[in-house]
């Protein structure tokens, strides 16, 4: 038991510090990734090394000191996203839909058929905007009976699993598609009328670091420092949505931030863990919604599965009238 527990608390101590190591490969950046998993089996193995103290105090007391200092680490990148940091975006009432914009992410999963699980949920919550990630010609064709309810649309199917459509029920004054980075992975550029203030919007599904996608972390990187880049000059509000596959908690999800200028509406309240819905123990944030300082939350939940391995995320923001929109008094 004791050799065990010693593998497993150097173990914990390497994937801690393995972030800091130099390089993109996704074998380094991974352990950005299950923060929240490694705090909670640091605690244990702490726990573990007090029974041995009566016996092996020296060795005992090293590992519960190194591993509470691993501990502190992991819950330095964490703690934002607890009840008990304080919320970056205020939180307001909305009785109607004046200066609102609603907004369902989902990556629908390619090879998942259950198209009539992410329609009720579209019915039920009603989002002026769905934007499906991994949506190929199938997909495309399984959402057709939406169109009525969603004349404005954006489509780019693919089968690599980067294809990406776009249902708004408002209309785009403009809209493009980009591939950022690199030539298959596309992303959605769009801008809408709310309320007489104009609103761009980025839709993102960049590649993740792992042994089937990119070995390197770099493109990805890349793409959210040049979408961070151009929001920061942007003169209109700003929202980007998606799936980053990258955890909210990253340096590189705070360096987006930090380069944007924009605000996570999940600060002070919560994960919203919206991948892997299938299983309970391998979970954390990689489906995003981040907004310029031009926005209050309404609401922001996580929905249930339907199938994806993703799911889905309902963002309701309102967007605060610019001054020049403001009537004089």
């Amino acid at each position: 038991m004791l050799t065990i527990l010693v593998l497993l608390s150097i173990l914990f101590l390497f994937t801690t510090t393995a972030p800091f190591l130099p390089g993109q490969h996704w074998l380094i950046r991974v352990w950005e990734f299950p923060r929240v998993q490694q705090a909670v089996l640091i605690l244990g193995c702490m726990i573990g090394w007090t029974f041995y103290l009566p016996h092996y105090s020296f060795l005992s007391s090293a590992f519960i000191l190194l591993l509470g200092v691993a501990l502190a680490w992991q819950i330095r990148w964490i703690f934002p996203y607890t009840f008990l940091a304080s919320k970056e975006v205020s939180q307001v009432e909305s009785r109607d839909n004046t200066n609102v914009l609603s907004i369902l992410t989902s990556n629908v999963y390619m090879y998942n058929k259950n198209s009539e699980g992410l329609c009720e949920l579209v019915k039920q919550y009603d989002p002026d905007m769905l934007v499906t990630l991994e949506s190929n010609n199938w997909w495309g064709q399984a959402l057709s009976s939406l169109h009525h309810k969603y004349p404005h649309r954006v489509a780019c199917p693919l089968e690599n699993l980067y294809g990406i459509h776009l249902f708004s029920k408002l209309a785009f004054s403009e809209r493009k598609i980009r591939y950022i980075v690199e030539d298959d992975v596309p992303s959605i550029e769009v801008t809408v009328d709310i309320n007489g203030q104009a609103v761009k919007i980025y839709f993102l599904h960049p590649k993740p670091p792992s042994p089937t996608e990119n070995e390197s972390a770099e493109p990805r990187d890349h793409e959210l420092s040049i979408v961070g880049r151009e929001v920061k000059k942007s003169d209109i509000p700003v929202v980007i949505a998606g799936d980053l596959n990258d955890v909210a908690w990253s340096p590189t999800t705070r360096k987006f931030r930090k380069l944007s200028g924009t605000l996570d509406p999940r600060i002070g309240r919560g994960f919203f863990n919206t991948f892997h819905a299938k299983y309970p123990l391998i979970k954390w944030p990689l489906d995003h919604i981040f907004h310029s300082d031009d926005f209050d939350l309404v609401t922001i939940k996580r929905l249930p599965k339907y199938g994806s391995d993703h799911y889905p995320l309902y963002t309701k923001l309102r967007v605060r009238p610019s001054q020049s929109n403001v009537p004089s008094s």
